[in-house]
């Protein structure tokens, strides 16, 4: 089997040779642009792709096409439906990184309340050099016990957070998902909000979700809460969460994810002058480990699709 993979370059400091082992041929572009993927793909069995586009017209004129192996959760860059009528199966990655995304979500709760960025910039300013005693305690440190964690979005990687909060001594309530009723251990969004402290998001962004957090939600928190971002963007509204930290209703938020990415053309949430904002660049899920699995479940895909298993399939 002949595989081109499309767009390589988050994967490219790791061994892809036991990828290579599953093919006879494996042709590795760092990155396609969208005029260039139908001619890329032309003659080969396998398309591999991270972010690549594969349109209906793409997929259609591609007579060789047998497979499609997204190496990521989300496979809105590929039209699943011309996929289904030519025939084609789509198999994802999942679950691969939940430890990653986990531990990156407490570190930002974590920077955020013990306000680790001031206090590091207080060093660097030369501040504590003068402080008039042993330490420096310009801004108030908060423990992550005792407080409440709201999580929306209780899959395994909810479940995760929720077990790291617990080890921090935090209680966890639960929102019911978009769409659906509350059942017991799931409150409705509406109900949840007023009580938590820290708003912590992993749902997958939907109609249903699509600016789910906008301004009468973050209204419903508390004054002082905090909101982590570590799905997608677009389920929080910009605007309305920039608005929240000027106005000093929340006390910080962290997103590692915004509505374009990467933002070319800027965002809105990039503006320095927004107080306790935190904006990582989509790096929650990248751990060396995480990616290690996305090669070997890509490895495990193409043998699933080869035995007629229909594991991680999606269509």
């Amino acid at each position: 089997m002949r595989a081109v993979f499309l767009d390589s370059l988050s994967l490219d400091d790791l061994d892809l040779t036991p990828l290579e082992a599953e093919l006879s041929e494996l042709v590795v572009y760092p990155g396609s642009l969208p005029e260039q993927v139908a001619e890329r793909i032309q003659g080969f069995d396998i398309v591999i792709t991270n972010k690549a586009l594969l349109p209906a017209e793409v997929i259609q004129a591609s007579a060789a096409l047998k497979l499609i192996c997204v190496v990521a959760t989300g496979v809105n860059n590929v039209d699943i439906e011309a996929a289904n009528a030519a025939g084609i199966p789509v198999y994802n990655c999942q679950g691969y990184g939940t430890g990653s995304v986990a531990q990156h979500v407490l570190m930002l709760m974590l920077v955020m309340h013990t306000r680790f960025v001031d206090y590091k910039a207080a060093v660097e300013q030369g501040r504590w050099n003068q402080s008039s005693q042993f330490c420096l305690l310009d801004y108030p440190i908060l423990e992550l016990r005792g407080r409440t964690l709201g999580i929306l979005g209780y899959g395994e990687l909810g479940a995760e957070v929720k077990r790291l909060a617990e080890a921090f001594g935090m209680k966890v309530l639960i929102a019911a998902r978009p769409g659906t009723q509350a059942t017991p251990g799931r409150l409705p969004l509406a109900e949840l909000l007023p009580q938590i402290d820290v708003l912590s998001l992993h749902c997958p962004l939907t109609e249903a979700t699509r600016d789910l957090i906008d301004a009468d939600a973050l209204a419903l928190m508390p004054r002082g809460s905090y909101l982590v971002n570590a799905a997608r963007g677009g389920i929080v509204n910009e605007t309305a969460l920039a608005d929240a930290l000027r106005s000093g209703h929340l006390a910080g938020a962290a997103t590692d994810v915004l509505t374009a990415e990467p933002p070319q053309n800027g965002n809105l949430l990039l503006d320095a002058e927004i107080p306790n904002l935190l904006v990582t660049p989509h790096c929650a899920w990248g751990s060396r480990q995480a990616r290690e699995t996305i090669i070997r479940q890509t490895c495990g895909n193409i043998q699933a699709w080869l035995q007629g298993s229909n594991q991680r399939r999606v269509n």
